[in-house]
C-alpha cells in the first residue's frame, strides 16, 4: 500500500476516494526516561529515549491508519496528516494521530 503525505502520486490515478481514515495511539514516558531526559536537558544533547517513544507512536499511528484502509479496500491513503498532542496530567502522555483520504489507484 502506497501512504504518502501527498495528494496525488505520480505515475498513478485516483479512481475512487473510499473515505477518511485515521490511526491514535497515545503513550506514556515513564519516571526513568523522564529523568533521564531532563539531564540530557541540562548538559544537552538529544534525548534517545524521547526520541524512539515518538517514532513508536507514529509507527502505531500509522499502521492503524493503514489497517483502516485495507478494511476499506485501498490500495493508497494520500494526504496524511500527523499531529503530535501531549495529553494527560501534566503532559505525560504522547498523543499521535495519523490521518488521510483512502483511494483506489
Amino acid at each position: 500500500m502506497i501512504v504518502t503525505t501527498t495528494n496525488t502520486i505520480e505515475t498513478h490515478q485516483v479512481k475512487e476516494y473510499l473515505g477518511i481514515v485515521t490511526g491514535e495511539t497515545i503513550i506514556g514516558a515513564n519516571i526513568f526516561k523522564d529523568f533521564f531526559a531532563g539531564i540530557r536537558d541540562i548538559v544537552g544533547g538529544r534525548s534517545g529515549s524521547y526520541e524512539r517513544v515518538l517514532r513508536e507512536a507514529k509507527d502505531t499511528a500509522l499502521k492503524e491508519m493503514e489497517q483502516e484502509a485495507q478494511k476499506l479496500g485501498a490500495t493508497a491513503v494520500i494526504g496524511v496528516d500527523l499531529d503530535y498532542e501531549t495529553v494527560g496530567k501534566n503532559g505525560g502522555m504522547l498523543m499521535v494521530t495519523a490521518s488521510g483520504t483512502a483511494v483506489l489507484i
